[in-house]
């Protein structure tokens, strides 16, 4: 088996005064996957806030999902479609412990190919101690050209100054 190879293409920190979205575009069609690293806290003091992904700039793009969330004191499953982007991670809010951030992972297996395109999310938050909640997300993208723009929108709120996100490409060979 060959080793996998992980080239930073791009990141984002965002800045003062926040920002609703972090976009990567002009995405290279010559990796075998992607994967998105994000770090994020949110602005909002809504309880639980979450990140929503658009591909290549589409809001119509349809999505089958299977997402679970878990907190310590139990887990909820949930499944359908969605066709304004897709609800993936679970994002630090401004009530959270000072400085702390979620974290969260989503790749995207054959992003270049002419099939649809699967997308898989890990993403863990907490609030020292009192609260964490870690979420899982699974989904299908009816998208059959090459992934070349992905966008991650804060849903309520704005990322705060210093949340983070890198955009890998790998390559399996």
């Amino acid at each position: 088996m060959a080793n996998p190879t992980m080239t930073l293409i791009a990141s984002v920190t965002v800045g003062a005064g926040g920002a609703s979205s972090i976009d990567f575009s002009s995405i290279p069609s010559t990796y075998t996957d992607l994967c998105v690293k994000l770090s994020a806290r949110s602005t909002s003091s809504t309880t639980t806030v979450y990140s929503y992904l658009i591909l290549n700039n589409n809001t119509s793009n349809s999505y089958a999902y299977r997402r679970i969330d878990g907190n310590g004191s139990g887990v909820v499953s949930s499944s359908g479609t969605s066709s304004v982007g897709a609800y993936t991670t679970v994002t630090d809010n401004a009530t959270s412990t000072s400085n702390t951030f979620s974290n969260s992972e989503l790749y995207f297996p054959n992003y270049a190919g002419t099939t649809n395109k699967s997308i898989s999310v890990d993403s863990v938050t907490e609030n020292n101690g009192s609260v964490a909640n870690a979420t899982m997300w699974a989904a299908s993208a009816a998208i059959t050209t090459a992934i070349n723009e992905i966008t991650l929108v804060c849903a309520d709120g704005n990322y705060t100054q210093y949340s983070t996100a890198y955009l890998y490409g790998i390559n399996n060979s």
